[in-house]
């Protein structure tokens, strides 16, 4: 059974600018269009486009997802390759915790240390203004900034 573009969107919970992207960079193919030109998805796109949301939900980059798709296809050659691929990604996801617990701490320090008064002895506002004053090296993530 084939469905709409919208709900390919509502079964797998991926936005229609997602999906459509997904296509743009290779991901999902292009779908067949219906005589009133709306993309029909049949149960292989809706089993591929799952597999990719679960592997952006566990944080795999686009091309860990790439490359995991393509060893998808060969069932029969040894995993060795994708179990990298999963343990580069543990390794992030840990480094990541590590940052965080830091981050975490840091701010527990400071709001510890308020004395609840005025601005103008305001602990949080001393620390970040001074990085000096931090006891944990801390970069937060920033790839979600606007530029």
């Amino acid at each position: 059974m084939e469905i709409s573009i919208g709900r390919l969107s509502a079964e797998t919970g991926v936005k229609v600018p997602t999906i459509r992207y997904y296509e743009q960079i290779g991901l999902m193919a292009k779908p067949p269009r219906s005589e009133g030109n709306q993309r029909k998805y049949d149960r292989a796109a809706r089993e591929r486009l799952r597999f990719i949301r679960h592997a952006r939900d566990l944080g795999f980059p686009l091309e860990a997802v790439r490359e995991l798709l393509s060893m998808s296809g060969a069932p029969g050659d040894p995993c060795a390759a994708a179990d990298d691929i999963a343990r580069r990604q543990l390794a992030e996801v840990e480094l990541r915790i590590a940052r965080l617990t830091a981050l975490r701490e840091e701010l527990q320090r400071m709001l510890g240390q308020c004395a609840h008064g005025t601005i103008s002895d305001c602990r949080v506002i001393e620390v970040l203004g001074n990085h000096d004053l931090c006891q944990h090296t801390h970069q937060a993530d920033h790839r979600h900034d606007a530029a």
